[in-house]
């Protein structure tokens, strides 16, 4: 059973960099040919992809967060980050890792989610 984990802080101030961490247990991050997301959502709004790094360690972004986004890895703790840069109150929403086939948009795991709120 593969178990992803969510961490980082619950609080970030606008203009700052927010930074997550994705923990990932019972499969490794480099197993041919899954890619591990992040996804976030807002209050009142969708889903919203953010980017993603694949199992040999190639990146993939949502044009529209490319300028502020920075996923990468750390294969010996087999876990993921996220960077987010020059954040605003509109990033406040809840951030979610999760693990798909290729750039699939279906997700055979997901972590509980982490809310990030972004606020002075």
């Amino acid at each position: 059973q593969v178990q992803l984990q969510e961490s980082g802080p619950g609080l970030v101030k606008p203009s700052q960099t927010l930074s997550l961490t994705c923990t990932v247990s019972g499969g490794s991050i480099t197993t041919n040919y899954y890619y591990w997301s992040w996804i976030r959502q807002p209050p009142g709004k969708g889903r919203e992809w953010m980017g993603a790094i694949s199992y040999s360690g190639t990146t993939y972004y949502s044009p529209s967060l490319k300028s502020r986004t920075s996923i990468s890895r750390d294969t010996s703790k087999n876990q993921f980050t996220l960077q987010l840069n020059s954040v605003t109150p509109e990033d406040t929403a809840v951030y979610y890792c999760a693990r798909g086939l290729g750039m699939s948009t279906s997700y055979d795991y997901r972590g509980q989610g982490t809310q990030v709120t972004v606020s002075s």
